[in-house]
């Protein structure tokens, strides 16, 4: 029977069978050292005996192999145990030498980014490359249970789509047998729909912008969480929503997988379970005050801005997730619910440094809805939104939710410097593959 590497150490003096890949061989004092790859780490293997030495001969990092051997207590070793008198088996073998070094640190400087990436399919089989998606996978894991737990309906909605929800030019267009289709941005009118159908519902999906951006923030397509909660009573009860998931999951993550994070040197995490709330006119003025700069033009915040304003909670708070709060109207998307004044029931959720979600109040009245379009330069009478339509015609009660960047929390969990570092195999105006 097949043991795993992290199970070793409750074999001790036991005889045990192991299958993976080579990982590392070295040739210390006359003994043979292997280090054998499983889905759960990694097994430090002695070989003396010349003929199972001799099976390695002209074997690369990468070949497949089964290992037999006695376990034996040894602190050094990863796991604290290692493995003797061993009897290897190849099973793929592998006369190709990799075109870089797994069993060392890879580098994340942005020069080096692009041979990070050609190179994806080998480099992630690097400990920690491997463990960035581990972590990324239980982030995902954790948001889910959360929103389960809340009574939401996970949901699939398209990605080829007859016109742009968000609007504008940012859309990759395509032929859609003749007809003119684009990827879809986010799943925007659909989630809407379904609240009239189950109230609560979120997706995690794909959404793709043909943002010609080549920053350290912006792809061509990510990965979105998307939130839908009907029958809300105020758009605080949206931003708690969002801001209960955010504490639980990043807690739960910090609580559960401390170890793995402070080797991939993740920042130690400062968070409350209520995040500071300042309008966007009060960062805007607080930044301007500490900085000695004119901010009287700006109507979104500033990168700077969202970097000051999450020093500023984390230093005045002890919280590094802060709502700006009352976006200005020009921010506005057509389905989002404005208030009296000139801003809008919405809010942006910044999280050290980088803003992760818009969470807004949807205007749910179909007079309304139609009004907002046709200001928007958009044609209600398209034949795209005749579904969209129907759903608010027919009655959709308060509703409001969220698009939330799941790349962009893995690269900030993490204290990545590029959002494509979180990203198994990122899109970006340069690069379509691997």
């Amino acid at each position: 029977m097949r043991v795993l590497s992290n199970e070793l150490k409750d074999h001790i003096n036991s005889e045990v069978h192991l299958e993976g890949w080579l990982h590392k061989k070295r040739l210390l004092g006359g003994l043979t050292f292997i280090n054998l790859r499983d889905r759960k780490g990694i097994v430090q293997a002695v070989i003396k005996d010349k003929a199972e030495v001799d099976k390695l001969k002209g074997m690369q990092i990468g070949t497949v192999m089964e290992i037999d051997g006695q376990v034996v207590e040894e602190p050094r070793a990863p796991g604290g145990a290692e493995l003797h008198d061993v009897r290897i088996k190849v099973i793929v073998p592998v006369s190709y030498e990799m075109p870089i070094e797994i069993d060392k640190p890879l580098s994340h400087k942005p020069d080096n980014l692009d041979t990070l990436f050609e190179h994806r399919a080998i480099g992630l089989r690097n400990i920690n490359e491997a463990k960035v998606f581990l972590i990324r996978s239980e982030l995902l894991r954790l948001i889910r249970q959360f929103l389960y737990n809340n009574d939401f309906v996970e949901i699939q909605t398209p990605k080829l789509v007859g016109n742009a929800a968000e609007g504008g030019a940012e859309v990759f267009k395509l032929d859609y047998f003749g007809k003119p289709a684009s990827l879809a941005q986010s799943p925007q009118l659909y989630k809407q729909v379904m609240v009239g159908v189950f109230e609560r519902v979120f997706e995690i999906g794909p959404a793709f912008r043909a943002e010609p951006s080549a920053t350290t923030r912006h792809v061509s397509e990510v990965t979105m969480l998307d939130i839908e909660m009907a029958f809300i009573k105020s758009h605080d009860e949206v931003l708690n929503m969002v801001q209960d998931m955010l504490y639980f999951t990043l807690t739960n993550l910090w609580a559960n997988h401390s170890e793995e994070l402070r080797q991939l040197k993740a920042p130690e995490l400062v968070i409350k379970p209520s995040f500071p709330r300042y309008s966007m006119k009060q960062i805007h003025e607080m930044y301007q005050e500490a900085n000695k700069v004119d901010m009287s033009a700006e109507i979104d915040l500033t990168p700077d801005e969202e970097r000051w304003i999450c020093e500023y909670a984390k230093e005045h708070d002890g919280c590094e997730a802060v709502f700006a709060t009352d976006l200005p109207k020009p921010k506005m998307k057509f389905y989002h619910k404005a208030k009296d004044d000139k801003s809008a029931q919405s809010a942006d959720l910044l999280f050290r440094g980088l803003e992760l979600a818009t969470v807004p109040v949807r205007e749910n009245g179909y007079e309304d809805l139609i009004r907002q379009m046709k200001e928007a330069g958009i044609d209600p009478d398209d034949e795209s939104f005749r579904f969209y339509l129907q759903a608010f015609k027919h009655g959709l009660p308060p509703h409001g939710g969220c698009g939330f960047g799941i790349d962009r929390l893995v690269e900030k969990t993490l204290g990545l410097g590029n959002i494509k570092e979180a990203i198994l195999f990122p899109r970006d105006i340069n690069r379509l593959s691997p």
